[in-house]
């Protein structure tokens, strides 16, 4: 069956029994994390132990290699260099681990090693992670160390990348091996004198692998070089907020972008420069233009580089930005101050100013534009569908306006119907909570005062009783006088209500001729009102208009910048291509001069042979065409002439070969002559020279 283990599920290795880790943010699932050649898993020691955690990684059908036995076994040995424990590896085989791999198939050459705790550099680059220069620093100069320890054995890890470089810096798990703050994982690549070639090579990882190289397999000790120096760039880099803030998604470069003039490339070059120094930026520079990955500058010259750095150098960078920030927080805030006076100060004229006959302070210019901008943002947002947002600045533009003015009716009654709108008034709430009778005001005077007389009632119970009677006489006596009083209240009282419906119709004609001339006054009011808003609106307008024409020139300078910009990129690109050109162009001919003043020198040597040869090789002639003659003169004298013709023939011929060379050497020519004479006639006596 395949491995797919859930959470607290034991797994025996090598005799040593092991549990499922659970994802620290998936609870319920295994803690599992997936790459390019299969997935690794954590492996955690029965008794729970965070520290002493291992990472199984279970390959993909097509990278289990049986080599892999004998690669790791060559392996072991570098895991004792920093940032390499990761080698430490154990691998699962059929003889030792059969019973395992019999029940899950997949776990067949699985690997063994120590888990790494800690982020990756991916996730660093990811969540925008902004580091501190000392971190920064840490993190390239143990890389750096890592890198230059592996070239320093011929090693290359080959698959450089973010996801490839964990963290254990930022791990929040105490590690008593003391681990390096750079781990390597993913080592399977790994290049070595030792190492068997794999069968399927990995060509880099986006964002760090050179274009000129990316569609060719990396397998070389020259294979970290340029992923190394991207990633120590971009560690170094990451202190800079502009540079996390640029990044292109999970790696500060696009893929299309490597070795390319672009405006990423001129940013980090620059921050480099200004935070680490003129060193270190080269280094970056050669990185980025190189042809190849052997002219890329070493680990080892990283680590010299990084070894030097100023640390101070960044830290007052960062000051500097951190200063530049503050100040436009502070102008922010003394904005913010201005608009809260204004506020503050309207406040202070509606609940202080007594005086009816001070006349309202005319709004500055400047005093117009806010309110002007303010007015339009809150319809903007309005009209967005933001109505909490709009009374916000609703609220804050009525403080700037002048009291009885059009805009100030038209801010309330915005606030008003924003508020309304926001805060809907229901006649539950409007009507007052009934109190309970036993907790009113009025039973709770009547208690105390019947608690008082049932105190004082007991030595006067005799007197009451004895007044009782008096009481009830004149009880009755004031009951007559009291009906004739109600009888005469009761005329008084319709002749009051007579005068006072005479007095209701009257008010009521008033108040109707009120009324009208309140509607008259009031459309009236209505009408100036409409005019005075056409007007506003046709002031509002013109001032919409006025800010679309200064944001139209905005962009146009915007653009026109960009365009500079884009135009200085281009025109540093074609000059530095222009160099690369110079320097190939120079180099070339150079290599053409050298080349034809070899072949020069060849050709004089050649020649001065030549002529040494002929020479030597005249001078030979002569000789012999002195045998000739002295052989002819001989055979003449012997008397064998048929001899002496054929010396005379070879004569002749040796020298008709050269005969204007030979016709100025000695008495050859007057040999020559005396032959001719002997040929034509044989009785001619060869004369003795």
């Amino acid at each position: 069956m395949s491995f797919q283990p859930n959470p607290g599920d034991e797994v025996v290795i090598n005799d040593i029994a092991y549990i499922i880790g659970q994802h620290p943010a998936a609870p319920g699932l295994a803690y599992a994390q997936a790459g390019r050649q299969g997935i690794v898993y954590q492996l955690l020691p029965r008794d729970g132990s965070i520290s002493g955690a291992k990472a199984l990684k279970v390959f993909f059908p097509k990278f289990r290699i049986p080599a892999m036995v004998y690669q790791s076994e060559h392996m072991e040995s570098y895991s004792e260099l920093p940032g390499l424990q990761v080698c430490k590896r154990d691998v699962l085989t059929p003889e030792r681990n059969g019973a395992l791999i019999g029940e899950h198939p997949d776990l067949l050459y699985a690997v063994l090693m120590p888990w790494v705790h800690g982020l990756t550099w991916f996730d660093v680059i990811s969540d925008q992670k902004q580091l501190t220069a000392e971190e920064s620093l840490k993190l390239a100069r143990a890389l750096a160390g890592t890198g230059s320890a592996m070239e320093q054995r011929g090693l290359a890890h080959c698959d450089l990348s973010a996801p490839n470089v964990m963290i254990p810096f930022f791990s929040e798990v105490e590690n008593l091996r003391g681990v390096s703050a750079v781990e390597l994982v993913d080592v399977e690549q790994m290049y070595g004198s030792r190492m068997d070639r794999p069968d399927a090579l990995l060509a880099g990882s986006p964002g760090y692998a050179a274009h000129r190289t990316v569609h060719s397999g990396l397998w070389s000790a020259y294979a970290d070089r340029f992923a190394g120096a991207v990633i120590i760039a971009e560690m170094l880099s990451w202190s800079d907020a502009a540079i996390v803030e640029k990044a292109w998604g999970e790696s500060y470069f696009d893929q299309h972008e490597m070795q390319t003039v672009n405006e990423r490339y001129y940013t980090m070059r620059d921050s480099l420069q200004k935070r680490w120094g003129s060193k270190v930026s080269d280094l970056f520079i050669r990185a980025w233009e190189s042809h190849d990955l052997s002219s890329c500058p070493t680990f080892g010259e990283w680590f010299v580089a990084l070894a030097a750095v100023d640390i101070h150098l960044a830290s007052a960078a960062l000051v500097e930005e951190s200063e530049v920030k503050t100040s436009d927080q502070t102008n922010a805030v003394e904005t913010n101050q201005i608009i809260g006076t204004g506020a503050a100060s309207g406040i202070s004229d509606k609940l202080g100013n007594t005086d009816q006959n001070v006349p309202a302070v005319e709004p500055s210019p400047g005093q117009e534009a806010v309110v002007n901008r303010l007015f339009l943002q809150a319809r903007a947002l309005e009209d967005e569908g933001k109505p909490a947002a709009a009374l916000e600045v609703y609220r804050s533009l009525h403080h700037f306006i002048p009291d009885n003015s059009a805009m100030q009716m038209e801010v309330e009654a915005a606030i008003q119907e924003l508020d309304a709108k926001l805060n809907p008034k229901h006649d539950d709430a409007a009507q007052p909570a009934k109190i309970p009778f036993y907790r009113s005001k009025k039973f709770m005077i009547s208690s105390a005062v019947l608690i008082v007389l049932l105190a004082g009632s007991v030595p006067t119970v005799k007197i009451l009783a004895e007044q009782a009677e008096v009481k009830q006489k004149e009880q009755e006596a004031a009951a007559k006088q009291a009906e004739l009083k109600a009888a005469e209240e009761a005329e008084a009282e319709r002749v009051a209500a007579l005068k006072q419906q005479e007095e209701e119709k009257k008010q009521k004609a008033a108040d109707a001729a009120k009324l009208d001339a309140e509607e008259k006054k009031k459309q009236a009011e209505a009408k100036k009102k409409e005019e005075e808003r056409k007007a506003l609106q046709a002031k509002y307008d013109k001032q919409a208009k006025y800010e679309a024409y200064l944001a139209k020139q905005k962009q146009q300078k915007l653009d026109a910048a960009k365009k500079a910009e884009q135009e200085k990129y281009d025109k540093q690109a074609k000059y530095e291509a222009y160099l690369v050109w110079k320097k190939e162009n120079d180099a070339k001919i150079a290599k053409q001069e050298a080349e034809r003043k070899a072949a020069a020198e060849a050709q004089r040597k050649q020649e001065a042979a030549q002529k040494a040869a002929l020479k030597k090789k005249r001078a030979q002639n002569v000789v012999t065409l002195i045998a000739h003659y002295n052989k002819t003169y001989n055979a003449q004298k012997g008397r064998k002439i048929e001899n002496a013709e054929s010396y005379a023939r070879d004569f002749k011929n040796l020298y008709n070969t050269d005969a204007t060379y030979f016709k100025g050497v000695g008495k050859v020519a007057a040999r020559m002559n005396a032959i001719n004479k002997f040929l034509s006639n044989t009785d001619y006596a060869l004369p003795n020279l």
